[in-house]
């Protein structure tokens, strides 16, 4: 509001825009005093300058970051929720989705984990090339 005065009072007197090294002089006062202006003008200012505000605050890429971002982790809790969180309350209301779930991806898990060897007898480095009697690896079969 403040400024505004200030520029007004400013075009009475002679203003920098004013030099001869200027192509254009200015046509308009900014903001216009809305007092003088009819209703629909000044409907029509403020529609323009809230679209122009729009326009200029508008940043698309960051608007679709977090809207990927809410819809990922809002999808990531629920699936955790239904199909992983074990609860401590006796009644769980997904525990038919999680059985059928399970019995639909049975064929993709295994139900073995694999075993480490122990660790009981440090390996000579004739038994680490697959020598002795043990395997490098459950996976792999090595010459005995």
């Amino acid at each position: 509001m403040l400024a505004t005065l200030l520029r007004r009072a400013a075009q009475g007197s002679r203003s920098q825009l004013d030099l001869p090294n200027v192509a254009f002089k200015l046509k308009k006062v900014w903001p216009p005093d809305f007092a003088k202006l009819s209703p629909q003008e000044q409907l029509r200012l403020e529609k323009k300058y809230k679209r122009r505000a729009q326009l200029a605050t508008a940043r698309p890429t960051w608007n679709k970051a977090i809207r990927l971002a809410q819809l990922f982790t809002i999808t990531f809790v629920v699936i955790y929720g239904v199909f992983f969180m074990e609860t401590k309350d006796e009644h769980n209301p997904f525990l038919g989705v999680r059985k059928k779930f399970w019995e639909i991806m049975a064929p993709f898990t295994s139900q073995e984990r694999p075993v480490r060897r122990p660790h009981d007898a440090p390996r000579t480095l004739e038994n680490r090339r697959g020598l002795d009697d043990l395997p490098v690896s459950s996976t792999s079969s090595t010459p005995k």
